[in-house]
């Protein structure tokens, strides 16, 4: 079954990143990596640029764009390559991958059902709140594919 095998590589996914979830140690320096790697083991800004190929100033350059936010891949890779570093790119959910499908299905059953009981109720044909749960988890499980989950903010 399809969702099963997703199911799997979620759990797998989510194991291989969860050494990765952030906290204050991973969070960069205020000048970035580069300029925190660069001064750690007393290289210049000129030096950098040599073993770049580039000018001074386009380190300094470099520098700011990694500390805005706006560096590219590509720029910050040959800066780690030239630091004698490896970059490491990750995207890591805030949650688990499984805890992300779960909650997101459980969100849309919940509004799908509210739906369906605020129609009742004007049709004065109440529903019974008691057994909302098992009513959740059955819309859940007969009603909702994964690939729907995503169709609609």
């Amino acid at each position: 079954m399809k969702s099963d095998t997703r199911r799997r590589a979620r759990l797998r996914l989510d194991e291989r990143l969860d050494g990765l979830r952030p906290t204050d140690r991973s969070k960069a320096p205020p000048k970035g990596w580069v300029r925190a790697l660069r001064d750690a083991i007393g290289m210049t800004g000129a030096q950098l640029g040599a073993r770049m190929g580039i000018r001074p100033q386009t380190v300094e350059t470099i520098e700011k764009s990694e500390a805005a936010g706006t560096i590219q891949l590509n720029t910050l890779r040959r800066a780690a390559e030239a630091l004698d570093c490896t970059l490491v790119y990750a995207l890591v959910p805030n949650t688990s991958l499984e805890a992300m499908v779960n909650a997101r299905a459980r969100k849309i059953a919940i509004r799908e059902l509210q739906r369906v009981a605020h129609t009742m109720r004007l049709e004065a044909q109440g529903t019974d709140d008691t057994d909302l749960e098992a009513r959740i988890q059955t819309y859940i499980r007969d009603r909702l594919s994964e690939r729907d989950l995503w169709n609609e903010t």
